[in-house]
């Protein structure tokens, strides 16, 4: 090796060291789901749980929800938001399919991973006989 070019390697090394690497965080959230927060609660006896974890550098959400006990087969299930728990609002990622287990992964916008990480998105499923939703859960950080 050139003395010039192992130089300009030792330079080079000595630089990447010295840069920051980008700092991504893993966002854990997650939501017991029930009807007694569906708005307006609703009888039900189901139950469920949906865990979900963001990734700050990529904004990719990835989810499982899971839940039994339903009134009859999910019609739908979603994420809605921007929301506070007692208020509704759009769906704003519909799930693939309503079926449990429920898993996907989708990029996120700036503003929808804002309302996502402050608490403003719920997940909720919908069935026949509470097409409103029968059962639903705040997305909180853990």
């Amino acid at each position: 090796m050139h003395r010039k070019s192992g130089w300009a390697l030792l330079v080079f090394a000595a630089c990447l060291a010295a840069t920051p690497l980008a700092h991504a965080d893993t966002i854990v959230l997650k939501s017991e789901l029930n009807a007694a927060n569906e708005v307006p609660p609703n009888a039900s006896t189901a139950s469920g749980t949906a865990e979900a974890s963001f990734d700050t550098a990529t904004k990719t959400l990835t989810w499982k929800i899971t839940f039994s006990g339903l009134s009859g087969p999910p019609i739908g299930a979603h994420f809605h938001g921007p929301s506070e728990p007692g208020k509704t609002a759009g769906i704003v990622l519909p799930f693939k399919s309503p079926e449990p287990p429920i898993t996907g992964a989708a990029a996120l916008t700036d503003a929808q991973a804002a309302d996502l990480i402050a608490g403003k998105w719920y997940a909720n499923v919908h069935t026949q006989a509470n097409p409103g939703g029968e059962i639903r859960g705040q997305m909180v950080k853990q």
